[in-house]
């Protein structure tokens, strides 16, 4: 059993989210079975999980889809890359890689179910 943090991300189709986050980030999931995907991400895990999966294990304390949304955020030397995948693999460029205020350049997507994914360069 792994001691990464994981991230979990509910989703409407878990094939679909797996093949979109397979492309995106380049790299097969460490874990494929009915209800969870997971991808290590180099010191953390993203998992996606079926929204109806979650509904099952929470009943109505949560409604996937309504407000449950999360926001990726990734600092990867292939950023400009990671973007232009994730606009060809099903999601969609909200803004790409900028200087931002913060004082790192980041892009933005969306993936298919709605998540914000943003990409960031590595820090010099």
């Amino acid at each position: 059993m792994s001691a990464l943090p994981e991230f979990i991300l509910y989703v409407a189709d878990q094939a679909r989210a797996a093949e979109f986050y397979t492309s995106v980030l380049a790299q097969d999931p460490v874990l494929d079975v009915p209800g969870m995907t997971e991808f290590d991400l180099g010191g953390a895990l993203l998992g996606l999980m079926p929204q109806a999966d979650i509904a099952v294990l929470l009943g109505q304390a949560v409604e996937p889809g309504s407000g449950q949304q999360c926001e990726l955020y990734l600092r990867r030397p292939d950023a400009a890359a990671l973007l232009a995948r994730a606009a060809t693999a099903g999601g969609r460029l909200l803004s790409d890689l900028a200087p931002r205020s913060w004082g790192e350049t980041v892009g933005y997507a969306l993936d298919p179910d709605g998540h914000v994914l943003a990409v960031a360069l590595p820090r010099p």
